[in-house]
């Protein structure tokens, strides 16, 4: 089928997707370069294989738990299948597909500004669908990342994503809570989490920080835009694809992005799990995004709290990736004071992680704040 990319209102590109496979197998009448999606342009011009695995991209990862099961719900047998189904519309960005000739608009089916259906998120979250053939999908959970149960919800007027846990713990929830207690009193700029519980499930609850004005450009996207030197370290080169696109001050809050995840012992900072804010029309960057997605932290899924965990992005140990980050005088030790106390009182009402292991936890971070002390 024939769509065109659009951005917000400004059409982009025409192209054509195979309705059996949902990839992209033609490009042409290229309408507006400077909006194409970040990386997806090359030397040699405007990439296909790069919008293809841009495309394919938005679409629920493979590894989302239970989407198998999801699928043969609703008789759909892929997840890229899904986003022509809601024309690729996402809550991260304002990018979307209308089919040739529509004459549709963004104002009138964005889901920022106009409601979605729920159906989605109920079958992502178990809910078996009374009526398959009536399931609309029609949702902004056709497009979300990540292999975490989540889904979009709409509550007095605001998007909230609901996220929950995984394997014995269920920890990931009360991990991004934990993450928002460590930022708010060091001053880092963050999505706020707090807990809920979803049929005796605890789940985390944040606001969209993305308006109908921005959009968050991922990391991964960034990196596409340059090649790499094999003379050029992996921090170095990011920074330098941050320059040339003209993102602002990138080291500074990226220096404090790394001690955050030492702090909580993260293992999942990825290059999607960070990234940029950028105004939709003007494309100026207005620098990095508040820092979401840390869940995946404080030994989340090992009995051996404390134990040495993998990193990312720069590096694969904590150890060596905190000697990346530069200057620390915006470190405050003090400002982390009475941590322990809070944490422990934001496990207690988890009924995976006993007393003891929120005590050890709780040592294992007031450790790692020590070692950053020392480090300053």
């Amino acid at each position: 089928m024939t769509y065109t990319l659009m951005h917000k209102n400004i059409p982009v590109v025409d192209m054509e997707i195979l309705s059996d496979t949902g990839r992209i197998v033609k490009l042409y009448n290229l309408q507006a370069p400077e909006h194409l999606p970040v990386g997806t342009q090359t030397r040699d011009g405007l990439s296909r294989k790069a919008m293809d695995e841009w495309w394919s991209g938005r679409s629920i990862p493979a590894s989302r738990s239970g989407l198998d099961h999801v699928l043969q719900s609703i008789g759909i047998s892929s997840p890229a299948l899904l986003l022509e189904k809601c024309y690729g519309l996402s809550l991260s960005d304002q990018y979307w597909i209308c089919p040739k000739g529509a004459g549709m608009d963004w104002e009138s089916i964005n889901f920022f500004q106009n409601d979605f259906s729920k159906d989605m998120g109920e079958i992502l979250f178990g809910h078996e669908p009374t009526d398959p053939e009536r399931v609309s999908l029609m949702s902004p959970d056709n497009t979300s990342d990540g292999w975490l149960r989540k889904k979009w919800i709409i509550a007095n007027g605001k998007r909230l994503l609901m996220k929950g846990g995984s394997g014995v713990y269920q920890q990931e929830p009360f991990n991004e809570v934990i993450a928002t207690a460590v930022m708010r009193r060091l001053g880092i700029d963050h999505v706020r989490y707090s807990l809920t519980v979803d049929q005796g499930k605890p789940y985390c609850l944040c606001e969209n920080f993305v308006t109908p004005e921005t959009e968050l450009v991922p990391a991964w996207r960034v990196l596409q835009t340059q090649k790499r030197p094999n003379d050029r370290g992996l921090r170095e080169h990011f920074l330098f694809c941050c320059d040339a696109l003209g993102i602002p001050d990138a080291s500074g809050p990226l220096d404090k992005m790394l001690a955050v995840d030492y702090i909580i012992a993260n293992e999942d900072r990825h290059w999607s799990n960070f990234g940029f804010v950028r105004n939709a029309e003007t494309l100026d960057y207005l620098g990095l995004a508040p820092i979401y997605d840390s869940g995946t932290s404080l030994w989340y899924n090992t009995q051996r709290v404390g134990s040495r965990t993998e990193c990312k992005p720069f590096r694969k140990d904590h150890a060596e990736q905190i000697k990346l980050v530069g200057a620390l005088d915006w470190f405050d030790a003090n400002a982390l004071r009475g941590l322990e106390e809070e944490m422990q009182g934001i496990f207690a009402s988890s009924d995976e992680v006993d007393e003891a292991r929120r005590a050890a936890i709780a040592r294992a971070v007031t450790d790692r704040i020590s070692q950053i002390e020392r480090k300053n």
